[in-house]
């Protein structure tokens, strides 16, 4: 494993690992514009397992904006993610929004290294891994870590909150 970034694949996700000091792989593939899912897209071309490859969404709980990190190949249950954040009522967040407070734009959103640390849940299954794989903010680049350093790093809490 490789601590730290790699020449020109600097992004604010590899900065934010490389200044905690956290032990990460930098993961290139060549995006396809057409793809449908950028998860799925990131978790073929690496010859990754899915489950193994997580996606971060931007959803509002309770008018909040929070992030839910779940596998590639499920999608977020609303619900729970909402009873996670001791919420009552979640939905996905605009876009444009998402882009705006995250500083990445879609299909290229890391968990890790937003402009703001949002309340996170990532799914519980990424505790089973020895590594998981997340964007590294843009499209193209997926970083590999242990599940330990992204929970820590995003101060986040882990739930059941994939379907």
């Amino acid at each position: 494993m490789a601590k730290g970034k790699q020449s020109g694949q600097g992004t604010p996700a590899t900065v934010a690992l490389t200044k905690a000091g956290m032990t990460f792989t930098t993961h290139l593939y060549e995006h396809d514009p057409a793809a449908k899912s950028y998860g799925l897209e990131a978790a073929e071309a690496l010859g990754l397992q899915p489950e193994q490859v997580f996606k971060t969404l931007l959803v509002e709980v309770d008018g909040k904006l929070a992030v839910g990190v779940v596998p590639v190949d499920k999608q977020l249950d609303l619900k729970a993610v909402a009873a996670a954040l001791n919420g009552k009522k979640a939905a996905m967040a605009d876009p444009a929004a998402a882009e705006r407070i995250t500083g990445y734009v879609v299909g290229g959103i890391s968990p890790i290294g937003q402009k703001r640390l949002l309340p996170t849940v990532i799914d519980e299954t990424a505790t089973i891994h020895e590594t998981v794989y997340v964007s590294g903010g843009r499209r193209g680049l997926d970083l590999g870590l242990s599940p330990t350093d992204l929970i820590t790093l995003t101060s986040a809490r882990t739930a059941p909150i994939a379907r």
